[in-house]
């Protein structure tokens, strides 16, 4: 159900996940609706650094020779990384939503934000609540989302400016986080914006668990509810 809610600006950062070209031009890799998601992304930057909201931008990039390079992890034939490889110029970060001097990039190798010490950052400036975006949806996204909420933080998951390689993959990511979100939000980018700025807007929030229960006919509707 829908609840009004507050984040204090001083308390709220910002997580935006793997905005990279690749998901535009990496036919391997492409993301459903990526400009889209890309021009709300680059709202939720406007909104967040006109209010004092502290952005933290994201970028999967591995380097199959590191140490921190997952068991497993698919390779090319001649050794590079199937994916995200070091030496691929569309792992930058989009220039649209690309972070400002001032702005911290953090370098990851595996899906979650939070196995760069992040936690121990946030905790140290007095972060709460987190407001995140960015693809893949059921993937980096997840992992940040889960990872966040097992630190303690709460999280505002904007699903309109998430995205993924479907409709349907995006929907459910959603639906499924938003199943165990609890301590925190979804809401679209206008309400995103609007709470940015410091207002208190109604965002629908998990009430005991398991709230929604979907099936493959009924997933959009729930999603377009949220």
């Amino acid at each position: 159900m829908k609840q009004r809610i507050f984040l204090p600006p001083q308390k709220t950062a910002a997580l935006f996940i793997d905005m990279q070209e690749e998901h535009r031009q990496d036919r391997r890799l492409l993301a459903v609706g990526f400009d889209r998601v890309v021009g709300n992304v680059r709202r939720l930057q406007a909104a967040a650094r006109e209010n004092g909201v502290a952005l933290y931008h994201f970028a999967y990039v591995v380097d199959v020779g590191s140490a921190v390079t997952r068991p497993f992890h698919p390779v090319l034939p001649d050794g590079r990384s199937a994916f995200s490889d070091k030496d691929d110029p569309l792992t930058a970060i989009c220039a649209e939503v690309a972070p400002l001097a001032d702005e911290r990039l953090i370098i990851k190798s595996e899906a979650s934000a939070f196995g760069t010490g992040l936690g121990d950052e946030l905790r140290a400036d007095g972060i709460e609540w987190l407001v995140v975006a960015g693809v893949w949806t059921e993937a980096c996204v997840d992992a940040t989302v889960k990872g966040a909420l097992a630190q303690g933080f709460r999280v505002l998951l904007v699903k309109d400016a998430c995205g993924s390689g479907s409709v349907a993959m995006h929907q459910t990511g959603i639906l499924n986080l938003a199943n165990r979100l609890y301590g925190g939000a979804v809401a679209d980018t206008d309400a995103a914006c609007r709470l940015l700025a410091g207002e208190t807007v109604a965002a629908w929030r998990p009430q005991g668990p398991v709230p929604i229960r979907y099936d493959f006919d009924t997933a959009g509707a729930f999603y377009d509810a949220l």
